[in-house]
């Protein structure tokens, strides 16, 4: 039987343990749940394509996508994209209309994490 480790790369472990804490400060769940999601295999993780976001999402709704932002497809919302990782594609295209960033620039601006989404 294999032990599981969780994630190696000290970037995503660092970003976990401050995902906890902020929940846990803020009593709010979806940090939690944006840990838990990333601290799955990578193979497991979402990836999810720029046509999926512009289908359910709203103008102005704030997304989090514990995983990769894909360039397939072509967004027409105005939204803010947080995410773990993006494609060069999914970021020009997420910043012509809304705004990407990473989860941590997120839980800076939004520590209560109002209107946040998980999409993927």
């Amino acid at each position: 039987m294999v032990k599981r480790t969780g994630p190696t790369n000290l970037n995503l472990r660092s970003l976990n343990s401050d995902l906890d804490d902020l929940s846990r400060k803020e009593n709010v769940k979806i940090w939690r749940r944006i840990s838990k999601d990333l601290s799955r295999s990578t193979r497991i993780r979402r990836g999810v394509n720029l046509t999926r976001i512009n289908r359910y999402c709203k103008d102005n709704d704030i997304i989090v996508v514990p995983g990769k932002v894909l360039g397939g497809g072509e967004l027409d919302k105005k939204v803010t994209v947080a995410a773990w990782n993006f494609s060069d594609k999914a970021r020009e295209s997420i910043n012509k209309k809304g705004k990407a960033m990473t989860i941590r620039q997120l839980m800076k601006e939004n520590p209560k994490g109002k209107k946040v989404r998980i999409i993927g």
